[in-house]
């Protein structure tokens, strides 16, 4: 029976292992000086060269043929042994994640007492899957990882150190921790392709950077992935069996997709999903690839370097780069982020990758403040158009700040009334209908500016007819314009008079509760007037009543007794009423 690649083309040297040169140099020189440490913690993804650096460590240390540079032979029967996994007396391989209890621990403490079988030999432990041993099982190794017996040598390994650390941190002192990285894709295409080349098999380019990608940084997957592909046939290594081999899906269909986006095709994703669903993709894997599509686009429209992708892609990906905005990118990138760990646990998986592609291609442009502020918002840009492309001075000062890249296509601007006035021309203004104070319509015919925009704010609705119903509704908000007015004590007393009819010659009745106040409002007719007319058309003057003496009584609060404080003390003192006047005192206390 053939060994699998990953076997078979397992590194037997220290300069064969891929990446981990920092490790690897660190310890054959540790080995040439003679400063081998007692006990290793080897971290890192899967697939990347701890066990195998743990069994080129037991090599190195125990070779027959050992070279000067302390790099293992690899052909001993030691080495041969050791490089198998098969028996040897000085090397013992233990799976934490099946030995991982306190009697398994103390097992291995008794063992190591025992010494190497031979003088210039070294026992090593190698413990792999660390992270599984209890609490106990690491409190009973703690004394022997920090005084080992002689030449005896303990290499743990794991892919979560920080298991190790919740559960026993004091080992972390007693043991030298190295980190492996993990594979990038470039490295596992050149082992690929040199692995491929000693078995006489050609490979594609295209297919090596799938198999890579796919491996997602393990090369020990990339190998196996490989065995799989070549196990679907004879013949050379090509894409699309690397496809077929593995259930990707084709990269014309990813481009079919974002084209659904672009043209903002919702209705036709339907029928494309379901199309992927009949061939049996898996949409897990489906959401992957086309994330990385969506990032190497994203890659393109923001000027960078184009990540590894196919020949297809680095072709068709630029084509597409002017129907994009960046920002656009970002907002379905973070879509596909947060539906992800949805997906893998729905069963709806179909409806939710449906779901996510309709809101990709009813996504709303995103538009930058300047091109607002600059005419890009309502009304800067032509009917049909886009306004990264609106022509004229605004557009122009926009398109240094805005992107240069057209966006998406938007969806059709909201239609204007035809019938409205132009600025130059400004059409007669006819009475509104009974609503509260609204701002004065003023048709634009040309893209507002921020001017625009404060002076529309701050103009007020033109005179409406006089009733009393306009007047009662309105009355509030007279009375606050009088109190921002700086008239507090005007307003105060007016907070208490209710209008309760109005002429036709202009005359408007208010009711009041007191006498005192009746006096003060009537004094101050003039600015009361004034607040009305610029609501009423017409008023010409007030009638002021005082409410019965047996009327109900009103309901107090701070206002209404200082009002009535005031009026008092105003009664009292002629020389006080005039200052009010003259100075529009308030009473503070």
């Amino acid at each position: 029976m053939s060994l699998a690649l990953a076997r078979k083309y397992r590194p037997r040297k220290f300069a064969d292992v891929a990446v981990q040169s920092h490790v690897a140099n660190t310890l054959r020189n540790a080995i040439l000086t003679d400063r081998v440490a007692h006990a290793y913690l080897f971290c890192g993804p899967r697939g990347t060269g701890k066990t195998t650096l743990a069994r080129v460590l037991a090599m190195a240390l125990n070779c027959e043929r050992r070279r000067e540079d302390r790099e293992p032979c690899g052909d001993c029967p030691s080495c041969q042994r050791v490089w198998g996994g098969g028996a040897s007396l000085d090397v013992v391989e233990i799976d934490a994640a099946s030995n991982r209890g306190v009697d398994d621990a103390r097992d291995l403490r008794e063992r190591a007492m025992y010494a190497p079988s031979g003088e210039d030999r070294y026992k090593v432990y190698i413990i792999d899957e660390a992270h599984m041993l209890t609490r106990e099982a690491w409190n009973a190794l703690l004394k022997i990882l920090e005084e080992p017996p002689p030449r005896v040598v303990f290499v743990f390994a794991t892919t979560e150190p920080q298991k190790i650390q919740q559960a026993a941190a004091p080992v972390l002192s007693r043991v030298q921790r190295f980190d492996l990285r993990r594979i990038g894709p470039a490295d596992v295409k050149l082992r690929l392709a040199t692995v491929l080349t000693q078995e006489g098999i050609a490979a594609d380019d295209d297919a090596l950077g799938m198999l890579a990608r796919a491996a997602d940084g393990s090369m020990r997957d990339a190998l196996s992935l490989t065995d799989q592909v070549l196990s679907l046939g004879e013949g050379a290594v090509t894409a699309p069996r690397v496809r077929d081999a593995l259930g990707l899906v084709p990269e014309d269909e990813h481009l079919a997709l974002l084209d659904l986006v672009i043209e903002r095709r919702a209705g036709d994703v339907f029928a494309a999903v379901q199309r992927l669903a009949d061939h049996g993709v898996d949409f897990p894997v489906l959401l992957s690839e086309f994330a990385e599509i969506l990032r190497a686009q994203l890659a393109v429209v923001l000027g960078g370097q184009l990540p590894d992708v196919s020949e297809r892609l680095a072709e068709e990906l630029p084509k597409r780069a002017t129907h994009f905005a960046a920002g656009d990118l970002l907002r379905m990138l973070s879509l596909l982020v947060e539906t992800e760990p949805q997906l893998k646990r729905s069963g709806q998986q179909q409806l939710l990758f449906e779901t996510l592609l309709v809101r990709c291609a009813l996504l709303d442009r995103t538009v930058q403040i300047e091109e607002l502020l600059r005419g890009g918002g309502a009304g800067g840009a032509p009917s049909g158009g886009s306004p990264r492309s609106a022509s004229g001075p605004s557009a122009g000062a926009s398109a240094g700040a805005a992107t240069a890249r057209a966006p998406m296509r938007a969806a059709p601007p909201v239609a204007r009334d035809a019938a409205a006035p132009s600025r130059a021309e400004p059409a007669s203004v006819a009475a509104p209908p009974p609503r509260p104070a609204a701002l004065r319509e003023r048709p634009v015919a040309a893209a507002p500016t921020v001017a625009d925009v404060a002076d529309v704010a701050t103009q007020v609705a033109a005179p409406t007819a006089l009733e009393i119903n306009r007047v009662v509704e309105h009355w509030d908000a007279i009375v606050d314009g009088i109190v921002r007015d700086g008239r507090a004590l005007l307003g105060a007393a007016l907070g208490h008079a209710t209008p309760t009819a109005v002429t036709a010659a202009g005359v408007v009745t208010l009711m009041v509760d007191a006498e005192a106040q009746a006096d003060l409002i009537v004094q101050q007719e003039a600015a009361i007037l004034a607040a009305l007319r610029k609501r009423f058309d017409p008023v010409t003057r007030l009638n002021v009543q005082a409410a019965a003496a047996d009327a109900a009584p009103r309901r107090l609060n701070e206002r209404a007794v200082k009002a009535d404080r005031m009026a008092m003390l105003r009664k009292q003192s002629p020389l006080l009423d005039a200052a009010v006047d003259a100075l529009d005192l308030e009473l503070l206390d």
